[in-house]
């Protein structure tokens, strides 16, 4: 009677393992880079930055690691349960010890582990390695909001803040209404602008409790500590707007606390922030409504009516 050996039915959890990955990988949507869930999304939110790239390539990484060896566990289980069942072995074996098994399972988790080492070790090079930044942001945490100060490059130049508040459902829904997309819970007020294919320090900390400022897309993620300053950064690689939140248990309204950061071409940041230097909030406002309108594929706030007629 022919049976099937260990290391064909190994084969098969192989081939098994790496289909069901690359069925993952190949699930992320777009729209996802967003930063909020779409509908038929399958993994992680496609990525804006290098960082955030790495990171995804990463995990379906450990995750091709973690199939393969879960489908190979279990098909040793199943393989043992059939080949040596009581009806078919009434005398079971009396082997205690096989000096090559044992080896093997020494080494072959020293050889994963290795293989997880080095990729994740180029990662956290990559996130700690700050590169010359073009544009630095101090966020502040509050219970429960977030301001952005934007300090001058020289003496010359004025410190100005943005303060973001999540929007209402009635202030959401009016967006929509004008066909601008705009999640709920996600939203606020007052959009911070970054300049495109810029690298961005932001310098975090918090004004009460420990928060934590998250934008997944761009592989951002920092804790806010009180008394302490951290530190992240990003390039972002194409406009749009991108959403996070605070990512720590700071309270009663902690779920209500999101960041909003609209990427955008130099000479419309440039424009934002001459407003924003000036104290002309309006035109700033302004400013960052069209920019909204033009990445939603909308030319004036009258064609966005028209498009709700």
């Amino acid at each position: 009677m022919t049976t099937t050996r260990p290391w064909t039915l190994l084969g098969l959890v192989a081939i098994a393992a790496a289909a069901g990955a690359a069925i993952g990988f190949a699930g992320s949507p777009a729209f996802a880079a967003q930063g909020y869930a779409t509908p038929g999304q399958i993994g992680l939110p496609a990525p804006a930055t290098e960082v955030a790239r790495e990171i995804n390539q990463f995990y379906d990484f450990v995750n091709i690691i973690i199939i393969a060896i879960t489908l190979f566990v279990l098909g040793l289980m199943i393989y043992v349960m059939v080949r040596f069942r009581e009806s078919k072995n009434p005398v079971p074996s009396k082997t205690t010890h096989n000096t090559l098994l044992e080896v093997a399972w020494t080494v072959v988790p020293i050889l994963i582990l290795v293989a997880i080492a080095i990729p994740s070790f180029k990662l956290l090079m990559l996130q700690y390695t700050y590169p010359k930044p073009d544009v630095t942001i101090k966020a502040i945490g509050n219970a429960w909001f977030w301001e952005h100060e934007y300090p001058g490059t020289t003496p010359e130049d004025k410190t100005f803040t943005v303060t973001s508040n999540m929007l209402s459902d009635e202030e959401v829904a009016e967006k929509v209404k004008s066909g601008i997309p705009t999640p709920r819970l996600l939203a606020v007020d007052n959009e911070i602008l970054v300049p495109v294919n810029k690298v961005v320090h932001m310098l975090v900390t918090s004004n009460d409790v420990i928060h934590n400022w998250t934008i997944q897309p761009f592989g951002s993620k920092i804790d806010a500590v009180p008394g302490r300053l951290t530190a992240t950064w990003f390039r972002p690689e194409y406009e749009g707007v991108f959403y996070g939140q605070c990512s720590e248990l700071c309270g009663m309204n902690h779920a209500f606390m999101p960041i909003a950061v609209r990427v955008v071409k130099q000479e419309t940041y440039d424009q934002w922030t001459a407003a924003m230097k000036a104290g002309d909030r309006k035109k700033a406002k302004e400013i960052t409504d069209r920019v909204a309108l033009d990445h939603a594929g909308i030319k004036s706030v009258a064609d966005a009516a028209e498009q709700q007629r």
